[in-house]
This record gives C-alpha cells, sequence and structure tokens, in this order.
C-alpha cells in the first residue's frame, strides 16, 4: 500500500527509516498490535511509525478479510470485479480475489525485490498492479491450465520461483518461454526450470 508522509521522521535505531513530509511511502507490512509499519522508501526497508503517515484510500483494498467472506462479496459480481485482501494463510502478504459470475477465485500477489506480481507483469508497488488490472481484467489473465509432474525437488531460494517436490502435479500456466515456465503449485504460482517437469498429455 502506498502511504503519504505528514511529518518528517528522523530515525533513531538502525532498522527505521527516515523521510520527510509529502514523501510517498510504500507501505509492506501492517501489524495490528504495533505502532509501526515495515515500509520501502528508495529501495531501503525499515520501520516507519504508524502516525507520521496517512494510508492512501482505495475502495478496492479490503484489509483483514477471509476468503469466504471475499466470495459472499463478489459471488454473482461481474467477471473481472476484484478486491484486495491482506493474505489468511501468509501474514504480510496480499491476495486478489476475483469474480467469475457464479464462482470466485484467489491469486496470490508474488512479492520479490520490491516488486510484485500475479502473472508476467511485475511492479514496483501494489497500487501500481491494481491500476493495471483495471484495464487488464484480471479474469482474462487466467489461462487455462495443462499439466505436468515435478521431476525432482526444485527448492530456489528466489521467492518468484515456484517451489515443488517431486511427484507434485503442477498447472501450467504460460509456457512460453523456451527455458522456464510458469505455474501453480501448493496454492502458489511461480517461475521454474521447464527441465524439472514432464507434461501429463490427456
Amino acid at each position: 500500500m502506498e502511504a503519504v508522509a505528514l511529518f518528517s521522521f528522523t530515525a533513531s535505531e538502525t532498522d527505521e527509516i527516515s523521510f520527510h513530509k509529502g514523501d510517498m511511502i510504500k507501505v509492506t507490512e501492517m501489524e495490528d498490535d504495533s505502532c509501526w509499519f515495515t515500509a520501502e522508501i528508495q529501495g531501503k526497508r525499515g520501520y516507519v511509525p504508524e502516525n507520521y503517515i496517512s494510508l492512501l484510500p482505495h475502495t478496492w483494498f479490503a484489509g483483514r478479510v477471509s476468503r469466504l467472506e471475499a466470495e459472499q462479496r463478489l459471488r454473482w459480481q461481474d467477471t473481472g470485479v476484484f478486491l484486495v485482501r491482506e493474505s489468511e494463510s501468509a501474514p504480510g502478504d496480499f491476495s486478489v480475489s476475483v469474480s467469475y459470475g457464479d464462482r470466485v477465485e484467489h491469486f496470490r500477489v508474488l512479492e520479490g525485490g520490491g516488486q510484485y506480481c500475479i502473472w508476467d507483469e511485475s511492479f514496483c508497488s501494489l497500487n501500481r498492479l491494481v491500476d493495471f488490472y483495471r484495464t487488464h481484467s484480471i479474469a482474462m489473465e487466467k489461462v487455462k491450465p495443462r499439466l505436468a509432474h515435478a521431476l525432482c525437488d526444485y527448492t530456489p531460494p528466489q521467492t518468484a520461483h515456484l517451489h515443488f517436490l517431486r511427484g507434485d502435479i503442477i498447472d501450467l500456466l504460460d509456457c512460453s518461454s523456451s527455458l522456464t515456465w510458469r505455474g501453480r503449485c501448493r496454492g502458489r504460482v511461480g517461475i521454474f526450470p521447464r527441465e524439472y517437469v514432464q507434461q501429463v498429455y490427456h
């Protein structure tokens, strides 16, 4: 989430970030029981005092809403209508819940190196990601999955990469690259080397 600095702040600890009144700040984590947010300013990440900044209001951000409540809000809405919520399964991360008319699907927002993505497009903030999907319906980005099974374990350190174990079944979402594919496994979406899997043909 993006915020604007209401006052200037000078860091007194090494894990805090200084900023000036009027600066735009990217908030990456919000804890209910803390007076501090984790934020990023010009590539530097640290803590900022909650009462020094103001989160920019966005009607699409639902906050801490469960999957079930998101489904109740979105079911039977027009295809492509969505909301962004704090992830239930991964605190500190975000999920996008999307209406497909008679059903609702949930997509994890992947974050790595200050970039946010759902499919192939990456953005410098959650706001930019949402702005993109306002004109490029996330529903249209969904690709009919093909299946593959993992030939071996793949546990890379990069957060944008998909982790899986030998024998896992993977939904293939994008096979256009000759080196890396994008897929879904164990509720997560990411890229992986194509030689680690074998497609399942029906």
